[in-house]
Formats: C-alpha cells, structure tokens, sequence
C-alpha cells in the first residue's frame, strides 16, 4: 500500500508541476491559432520562410512561458552566501543594503527566447534584413521605369490614413505611428520603428506586420479586382528597357546619399539596403553578397521569427487593444493597397492604357510576394501577359518608400 501511495503521490505532483496545470485559456487559444498559421505557412505556402518560424515561436511560448522569461536576481544574505561559498566572496556579484541586512543580488538567467530577442528589441535584426534584402534585389525594373516610384509612394499613402485613425480612437501618437508603418507590409521596418516609438507594442506590432506579409495572397487579391476593371487588367505593357552596370552600380549610392541627408531617421535601413545592392551589383564581392543572400539572411530570418511569435503570449494578445492593433493594420495594408492600385488606375489613363493598374498594387513593400500576386491577377485575365518585371518595379520602390516613411515618423515624433 505505501508503494502506491508513494506512487500515487508521485503522480499527483508531476502532474500539478507540469506545463499544462499553469496554462491558461488564452495559452490554449494561441497553441490553436498557431496551429493554423503552421498550416497556412506549409500547406498554402504562404511566405513560410516567414509564417513557419513565427507560428512555431508562438506555440512554444504559450506552452512554455519561462522561454521567454527575463533574468532576475535572487536577493541572498551575505551570510548565508558566504556560507554556501566558503566563507568567501569571490563572484562580483551586486550587494544592497536592506533594513540593516547586506544581500547578494545572486543572478537568475533568462529563457533562451529571451536573449534571442534583444536583437530584435535593440533593432538590430531588422538592418540585418535589410542588408541581405538589398543583397537579392534587383533594381534594374525601377531604374528602367522611374515612374513606379510613383506607385511606390502611393502605396505609403495608408500609413498616414492609418496614422489619423489610431489618433482618433485613442492612441497615443508614437503609439499611433507604429501602428501605422504596418501598412507598409514590411516586417523589418515596423520592428525598427517601434523599438524607437512604442517599445511596449513590439509584439503585437510585429506579429500582425508579418503575419500581413504572409498573407498577402489572401488580402490583396479582392482588393485589385474591385478597383480594377477586366480592360485595364489584361493591359499588357512594354518590355523594360536594358539598364546598364554603371546604372545599378550608382543606384544604391545616389539614393543612400539623398536619404541620409534628407532623412536621417531612415538612413540604417536604407543604408543597409542600399549597402547588400551594391555588393550585388559592385561583380568584386561575391562571397560578401552570397553571405549576405544566404547564410546571414536565413540566420536572422530564424531568429528573428521565431522571438517574434514568441512574443504573442495568450494574456497578451487575446485583449481588446490588442485586437485593434491588429484590426488597424488590416485596415492600413488594404488601403495602401488599394491607393497604389488606384494611382495605377491614374497612370494608366495617363500615358492612354500603356500601364496595367495592377502593378499598382506591388507598391507595399512585401518582396517579391506582392510582384507575384500582380503577375497572378494578370494572367489569370490574360494568360500571355506577363506582369512580373514591371511590378518588381513599383515593389523594390515600395521596400524604399516605408523606409522612408518610418523616416518620416521618426523624425516627426
């Protein structure tokens, strides 16, 4: 009887230390919301170099809390400190006086999440993506037809549109503004701005900035259909003209000089953008620029998604601010969407038909994904018509126009 007694005990007590005893509710809300990206990420494929490390951080976090829990000190009597050590005080550790007693602030390390997510906190992660961004882009398409930075810009439009809404229903204007750069479909810069503006909102701010990223194929769509009619999208346009080396090779360096002096708010980002294009285009680095397409890329990529799922933990993320966070930037992509398809619609009557409106719509800044969905609502209107290198054009401007505009942010708040 004792035997199962002990072992009944036994039982007992594993079962109220384990995990699931402290979970709650919104912990298991999360687990199954994270099940449904991871779904989305490997069976629709929707940007699951992104969508995949982000839902696995978000299960594991809500599994397992103390992953991303922050160190502490433990406050330990010097005597009984120096009781367990030898009599000897031997570590540095920080002593405070309390009451008339002496304690050691004895250190207690972190979860592992924890220390893998000060890259993202201190914005270090996000020039880093910049860096093998520009490292993989090609320019050439803007270059060859500057008027995409048109697009570009126009896409931004939903940022500000956004930025006065936030304001209205409450927020506060740094608050406001990180909100807003969610528009931009660029992961990266909402990150940096952020960690500048609303620290306290990064996690929120960064799941519903990548999660938007991801799913562009699903968000974006309806919108070019309803704003677009079937003449204007079966538009087939010119072919690019060829862009010289000398061209791409100055590119990156006019453009990093008139951001820097113009914007100096957005130079670490455009910087490093501009910094991975001329390692491509240079022809005199290429194991820099392969690191930086590569190795460098994916490791940041990994780190940086799985901190920020980790980040969405139940209690968090399952309250009303939260979910007008994450409501506003909806609102704010769809219509930066929305404006860069609309000031296509101009352009097209402009030049007299010669622009497909729904390279338009590419001028969010989530590269390629945003180009391909082009590309896709085209033909799918018109199977020879092939929309890909145009709207790479207003899509690259788009990485540069949220860069500028988190720029803009900065500087103004």
């Amino acid at each position: 009887m004792n035997i199962l007694s002990q072992l009944g005990d036994s039982i007992v007590s594993l079962l109220q230390n384990s995990a699931a005893a402290g979970l709650t509710w919104q912990n298991y809300v999360m687990i199954v919301v994270s099940i449904i990206l991871m779904y989305l990420a490997i069976k629709k494929q929707y940007e699951p170099l992104l969508l995949l490390p982000i839902a696995f951080g978000m299960l594991l976090v809500n599994l397992c809390p103390e992953i991303m829990y922050a160190p502490d000190y433990q406050m330990i009597p010097m005597d009984e400190y120096l009781a367990s050590h030898n009599g000897e005080f031997t570590n540095n550790y920080p002593t405070v006086m309390m009451d008339g007693v002496q304690y050691v602030q004895y250190p207690e390390y972190g979860g592992l999440f924890y220390y893998l997510y000060q890259g993202v906190k201190l914005g270090i992660y996000p020039p880093l993506i910049f860096l093998g961004i520009g490292a993989m882009t090609d320019f050439g398409p803007l270059i060859a037809n500057p008027k995409s930075f048109i697009l570009g810009a126009a896409a931004q439009i939903g940022i500000f549109i956004t930025f006065i809404g936030a304001v209205l229903l409450g927020f506060a204007s740094k608050e406001a503004g990180s909100i807003a750069i969610i528009g931009g479909a660029d992961g990266p810069t909402a990150i940096f701005v952020t960690t500048k503006l609303a620290p306290d909102l990064l996690g929120p701010i960064a799941v519903a900035a990548y999660s938007y990223m991801a799913l562009v194929p699903i968000i974006q769509p309806p919108i070019m259909k309803l704003l677009t009619t079937k003449k204007e999208r079966v538009i087939v346009m010119e072919q690019l003209r060829p862009v010289t080396k000398l061209e791409k090779i100055m590119f990156p360096v006019i453009v990093t000089i008139l951001v820097a002096l113009l914007l100096p708010d957005a130079t670490p980002l455009v910087g490093m953008l501009m910094l991975g294009n001329i390692f491509k285009e240079s022809g005199v680095v290429d194991r820099i620029s392969k690191t930086a397409q590569n190795e460098l890329m994916n490791i940041v990529t990994i780190f940086l998604g799985v901190t920020v799922g980790a980040t969405a933990t139940g209690t968090l993320f399952l309250q009303v601010r939260t979910l007008y966070i994450i409501a506003l930037g909806l609102f704010a992509f769809c219509v930066s969407t929305a404006c860069g398809t609309l000031f296509g619609k101009i352009m097209c009557k402009v030049t007299g038909g010669k622009i497909n409106p729904l390279i338009g719509s590419a001028g969010v800044s989530a590269v390629p994904m945003a180009a391909r969905i082009s590309q896709k609502v085209g033909q799918a209107e018109n199977p020879s018509n092939f929309l890909l290198m145009h709207a790479m054009g207003p899509n690259v401007a788009g990485v540069i126009g949220s860069a500028v505009a988190a720029g803009v942010l900065l500087s103004i708040l």
